[in-house]
């Protein structure tokens, strides 16, 4: 005797099912985009990857504007700057360059290049900031927290772009594609770590400030970036 899609034994001879009644959770349809359809194009990459420098780089400058710090190697990057006094873009260069080998080694070679462009960016778009947008008197509640704001937004771009920031972006992405952890979520582990070190640097008030930030920036991440919630790729 066949079988439906739940497996219950059925006799062909049986009665037909009321057609009315809702079929089953289980056996309806899904939704099936042709891949090439949904991919982006050239042109999208690369306005994607301008906005979401942009974005983000906006973003770390007004936490540079507040004295605020944020996880990953950005919040590394500041706080190594408020301690030596060397420019964020030259910082922010070197800590990525040992997360390129594990990028190449675990994302590809489309990947890494994307990340890499994406990382110089940043760095430039730092220094049009300071050349450009010169901010002398700044709310560091507003600044830290719209600065992390900006900073998600501008990571969520590039992460639909299939690229990243760089160091534990990249850690993050690769814990979320093999177990499905949420990118966010690894990312806040890691972002505690470094805003408690920033104890070290900055005063008190900041940091608690930053730890705000850093959750505003991962809540962004978190909510948003989902396998199978967005369509393009």
């Amino acid at each position: 005797m066949p079988t439906d899609d739940l497996g219950d034994a059925h006799d062909t001879d049986s009665e037909t099912p009321d057609q009315s009644s809702p079929p089953a959770p289980e056996a309806t349809r899904t939704l099936v985009f042709d891949e090439r359809a949904t991919a982006h194009s050239p042109a999208e990459d690369v306005l994607g990857i301008l906005t979401g420098t942009f974005t983000a780089s906006l973003g770390l400058y007004l936490l540079q504007s507040s004295e605020a710090v944020t996880g990953g190697t950005a919040g590394l990057a500041l706080l190594i700057q408020y301690a030596s006094g060397l420019p964020f873009w030259m910082l922010f260069l070197l800590i990525n360059l040992p997360f390129a080998v594990l990028a190449v080694w675990q994302r590809g070679w489309s990947f890494t290049i994307r990340t890499v462009i994406a990382i110089a960016m940043v760095s430039g778009w730092s220094v049009v900031h300071h050349a450009l947008f010169t901010i002398d008197d700044l709310n560091p509640i507003y600044g830290t927290l719209g600065g992390n704001l900006l900073a998600g937004v501008g990571l969520l771009i590039l992460f639909r772009h299939r690229a990243s920031l760089g160091g534990i972006n990249i850690v993050a992405l690769i814990v979320q594609d093999r177990w499905g952890f949420r990118a966010g979520w690894t990312q806040m582990i890691f972002d505690v770590i470094i805003v408690t070190a920033a104890l070290l640097v900055v005063p008190w008030p900041n940091v608690v400030l930053s730890a705000l930030g850093a959750v505003v920036l991962n809540l962004v991440l978190a909510m948003n970036h989902r396998p199978g919630r967005y369509i393009g790729h």
